[in-house]
């Protein structure tokens, strides 16, 4: 009789046992299933440029007496690719753009020089659709405050892995010429990305303009919590909002003949 209560007891264990396993199964199957979305936290990019094709982009017929072998001279004493980083740091759907100092000193360089640079301090509201950008234009720092910009992206079937994020294709025209790829994740759901580049269902990690030989990448993403202070928009320079500011660059270069348009591209990206 005593022997029949323990069987039926153990019985009852490894029933509740075989339960309990496979309860934790079950749980650990949901939770794995669980997306997990990062709303705060600071994104390190690195954007690179490609000196060579950038310079062999400013000789032509009328200049290649000179250029030609200086392009060959820089290629013997420079990198192909300057390399520049950033931070992008996002919570509450806001996000603050803010450049590393270059230390990199370019020598004999032909091409455009603000391309390769990066002049902007740019704070976005996602939800407000606005911006507060200073933008250094060579020794003047103005302060651009408007509504972001309206970027009409195409949404792709390829996908991309980036700091460990699977990111998503969009391409867009901006500036009416200008073609844009980038790659988004909509596991960090803010509508953000680096310089002034936003709109997509997701944060932004690369970046790339092709004809431009420019792009952007993460390279590293630490979820955190952010401080309201770590996201206070820049403050200094000369108040204007984003027409106002190119009618600036406009009159400012308006004699400066075929590198008018190249810069004024530049300082409007």
């Amino acid at each position: 009789m005593i022997l029949i209560k323990w069987e039926g007891k153990i019985n009852n264990m490894k029933k509740l046992t075989i339960i309990t396993i496979v309860l934790l199964i079950v749980s650990q199957f949901i939770f794995g299933q669980t997306a997990h979305f990062t709303t705060s936290g600071v994104i390190e990019f690195e954007k690179t440029a490609n000196m060579y094709a950038i310079f062999q982009k400013s000789i032509n017929k009328d200049n290649e007496s000179y250029l030609v072998p200086a392009f060959e001279n820089f290629k013997k004493t420079q990198p192909q690719f300057k390399k520049l980083k950033s931070t992008l740091t996002f919570a509450d759907n806001k996000t603050l753009f803010t450049p590393a100092e270059d230390d990199g000193e370019i020598t004999g360089f032909w091409g455009n020089t603000v391309m390769i640079t990066q002049n902007n301090n740019i704070f976005t509201d996602v939800v407000a659709s606005t911006f507060i950008a200073q933008k250094k234009v060579f020794e003047a720092s103005f302060l651009v405050k408007d509504t972001t910009r309206k970027i009409k992206w195409k949404i792709t079937d390829e996908t991309r892995e980036i700091a460990g994020y699977t990111c998503r294709r969009a391409n867009a025209l901006v500036l009416d010429s200008v073609y844009v790829v980038a790659f988004y994740t909509d596991k960090i759901p803010v509508s953000g990305g680096p310089e002034s580049f936003t709109g997509l269902p997701g944060m932004i990690l690369g970046l790339a303009l092709p004809h431009e030989n420019i792009s952007w990448f993460a390279t590293k993403i630490t979820e955190m919590t952010i401080e309201p202070k770590a996201l206070i928009p820049p403050k200094k320079g000369k108040p204007l909002d984003d027409k106002g500011f190119h009618e600036t660059l406009v009159k400012t270069m308006k004699d400066w003949g075929e590198y008018a348009q190249k810069y004024l591209k530049a300082f409007s990206l």
